[in-house]
């Protein structure tokens, strides 16, 4: 296949991996207080979901999931309360040596969780399987090449996130500054829930 018909679906992952959201604050959060090598474990779980899921949407099981109002609504509860929680953890965060509710990042499978629960996610995936379904012969070819594009690009967008929050977290001296950061992270993940409420 040739790279020119694959760059629409490439931009589009980069687009919607790459735009601030809940995993972005999280990765930028994670590499502010942990450092990129420790940070590794979420972005790989995060990427590892998104992945998963564009490859279950082209496989048939994001429409599924999005044509049950019960699951999706139990999803989003969840979800919400799993956001919610690790914003009021971020938040209330000092730096990271006096830090004692960040004790340690956000696993892998904590990474996955992040992503799979998001009926907004899922839509997204949908959609993309839907709209790039012409780039393959087969459902299980699309799982692949969709699998394969947004875990890539979601795995350079979260990196480039996390040093972004090393870097800041360099630059920090104070306390009161990183009580700043902390709660404008925190913010950031809490907002990212809206979009999943919204019609």
């Amino acid at each position: 296949m040739a790279f020119e018909h694959v760059l629409p679906l490439v931009l589009f992952a980069a687009v919607a991996t790459i735009t601030p959201g809940g995993a972005t604050a999280l990765a930028t959060a994670s590499g502010a207080h942990f450092g990129f090598g420790r940070s590794v474990p979420l972005m790989t779980g995060i990427a590892a979901g998104l992945a998963s899921m564009a490859a279950a949407a082209a496989l048939g099981l994001g429409g599924m999931l999005l044509a049950l109002p019960t699951l999706q609504l139990a999803l989003k509860a969840i979800g919400t309360l799993y956001l919610l929680w690790l914003a009021w953890r971020i938040g209330r965060s000092g730096p990271p040596q006096m830090d004692k509710n960040l004790a340690r990042p956000q696993s892998f499978i904590g990474g996955i969780w992040l992503l799979w629960y998001n009926p907004k996610g899922w839509a997204m995936t949908s959609g993309a399987a839907v709209s790039f379904a012409a780039l393959a012969a087969s459902p299980a070819e699309l799982a692949v090449l969709l699998g394969t594009v947004f875990g890539v690009a979601a795995i350079v967008s979260l990196s480039l996130w996390c040093v972004a929050g090393q870097v800041l977290a360099r630059r920090l001296t104070a306390v009161w500054q990183w009580r700043v950061l902390n709660m404008l992270l925190a913010f950031l993940l809490a907002a990212s829930i809206i979009p999943m409420w919204l019609p």
